[in-house]
């Protein structure tokens, strides 16, 4: 598709109701700030949709746009912008003026006079005050409908007349001396509005003879506002592929006799055009689409690990859904950072410990220990040291009591947990790679050493320095780097993203996602494995734009 040329720091977006301003406007942000700019989108339609299309909750303040790294975006709501106005103009009054005169006065900032006066009031602080934007390369402005617009534009004109002319009193526009003090901002919005080095105007239509006579409408008042840098940008532009449907010619002929009757004043202009779509653009995939993004693949999983490396020593935790591949993962990091010259323990929590023969497969390297923790010689450790300890001074009968209660699930778990904590320690000095078991019994881990920690805050008991550090090695992002590993299907990247959530609640960041086993990344021939390999792509960009931070794509191997 065209976008519009951007020349300008600031883009103003306008146009009738429903030719698609909020689409086009995102997408054109979004293309700026994936090319590495800093980019701030406001929206100042009272009927916004525009935190639906980046589906991010958007309030009153720039709020970064889940899944970029620099768009921002923000809502002027009207009704809060005019609470706040009436407040900010009533309030010097208060204590002057006889509670009759300040009800009075509230009354009349009630209306929709206000409404739109305080609405703008909001965007000329973005637009006439340099610093309120000073963060962002772009200011990008998704307005309300042309009416509502043009109003708004108007009004600074407006009221320079009505202060010139009045010598006191209030109207809905406020008292006087509220306008005075706006009147140098407004002057400022209205310069940058008109300044086209400054600000490039796009009106949006569709290729529909009441939409593109709207447009003309809009630039004949803007230009008479003194607005001159306008760009036309045709939304859902039709052309039928096949003749023969009628309804497919239909909307051609309609189209091209609107765009035939294209006004001399829109004509002039410079012109963008997009397609009708096939696809919704809703979300940073349909915006990307939109815009013709084609964001390369994720790097492979050597990019984490010379990431991983720069650190000298900590630990890695491979964690996800079982049959996604973490131990092979596990054992090729291992093996990667040990052929680096580190000294590296691999390891494993999972009872089925496969972490042997991954290395093998992997042809092994010097410098690379491979443990176990096995969970029955734990257990009878532990069991061992407990019935030395407690149970020295019971009695047969006592003992027999503490017998039991040491063959309980819990027994297991605690003796896993201790044997888990001494290994994490380990990575003060070294790499400790740890291929954790499936999620349900590693959130298990996680709830445990969040117990252990509570309970050494509630009691300060004389419990093992692994155990007492463990949590806080675990939330410390330069200690611990958790890569959470899933296959590009519903089921791992769903199970992977409510593990996601458990960490978060403890406190844990991942460091990194792992997509592994890619049909997609395997350059396959094959029809049916690339069909296959077709369907990852919904889960691919599901993980690199919206759940990770860090991603690496693994294309399936034998």
């Amino acid at each position: 598709m065209a976008l519009p040329q951007v020349a300008t720091r600031i883009l103003f977006f306008t146009g009738k109701g429903g030719v698609g301003k909020t689409s086009l406007s995102a997408t054109t942000a979004l293309a700026l700030a994936e090319a590495g700019k800093r980019v701030l989108i406001v929206s100042t339609d009272p009927a916004s949709n525009l935190d639906e299309v980046l589906e991010t909750a958007l309030t009153g303040r720039p709020r970064l746009v889940s899944g970029t790294q620099s768009l921002y975006a923000m809502n002027i709501d009207p009704a809060a912008a005019a609470h706040a106005y009436r407040d900010r103009m009533v309030e010097p009054y208060r204590g002057i003026l006889p509670d009759a005169a300040l009800a009075s006065m509230a009354e009349q900032f009630s209306g929709a006079c206000t409404v739109e006066i305080a609405a703008f009031d909001e965007f000329a602080k973005l637009l006439g005050q340099p610093q309120a934007t000073a963060d962002f390369d772009h200011v990008v402005f998704d307005t309300a409908p042309t009416g509502h617009t043009l109003r708004l534009l108007t009004l600074p004109s407006a009221w320079g007349a009505f202060i010139a002319s009045s010598s006191g009193g209030a109207s809905c526009l406020g008292p006087l001396a509220g306008l005075e003090k706006q009147k140098a901002l407004y002057a400022a919005t209205v310069r940058q509005l008109s300044d086209g080095t400054a600000t490039t105007v796009v009106l949006v239509s569709r290729p529909e003879r009441a939409a593109l006579r709207e447009a003309e409408r809009t630039r004949a008042e803007l230009a008479d506002l003194g607005i001159q840098n306008l760009v036309l940008a045709i939304n859902g532009v039709f052309s039928a592929a096949v003749p023969g449907d009628a309804v497919a010619d239909a909307m051609t002929r309609r189209a091209r006799a609107a765009m035939a009757g294209l006004p001399a004043g829109l004509a002039a202009l410079p012109r963008g055009e997009t397609p009708l779509l096939a696809h919704a653009t809703n979300g940073l995939a349909g915006l990307r689409a939109m815009a013709g993004i084609v964001r390369p693949p994720p790097p492979g999983l050597d990019t984490l690990i010379a990431e991983i490396a720069a650190g000298g020593y900590g630990l890695i935790l491979t964690m996800g859904k079982g049959g996604v591949g973490k131990t092979t993962i596990a054992a090729g990091i291992a093996t990667a950072l040990a052929a680096r010259g580190h000294p590296v323990t691999l390891s494993t929590t999972d009872p089925a410990a496969h972490v042997a023969a991954a290395v093998t497969e992997t042809g092994g390297c010097p410098g690379l220990t491979v443990t176990r923790i096995d969970p029955a010689v734990e257990v009878e450790a532990y069991r061992a040291e407990v019935l030395a300890q407690a149970g020295a001074g019971l009695d047969a009968a006592g003992r027999a009591m503490l017998e039991e209660d040491l063959r309980s699930p819990c027994t297991e778990e605690i003796a896993v947990f201790k044997a888990f904590a001494r290994t994490v320690e380990a990575a003060r000095e070294r790499f400790v790679v740890l291929d954790t078991a499936p999620t349900g019994h590693t959130i298990l881990l996680l709830d445990a050493a969040q117990a252990y920690h509570r309970e050494v805050q509630r009691t300060a008991s004389d419990l093992p320095t692994a155990v007492r550090a463990l949590l806080p090695r675990l939330r410390d992002p330069a200690f611990t780097k958790i890569l959470i590993v899933t296959l590009a299907e519903a089921t791992p990247v769903h199970e992977a993203e409510r593990l996601q959530a458990d960490l978060k609640r403890a406190g844990i960041a991942p460091f990194a996602w792992v997509i592994n086993q890619s049909l997609s990344a395997s350059g396959t021939l094959d029809p049916l494995l690339a069909r296959r390999g077709a369907l990852e792509e919904p889960f691919i960009r599901r993980v690199t734009e919206e759940l990770a931070t860090r991603a690496a794509l693994i294309p399936w191997r034998d």
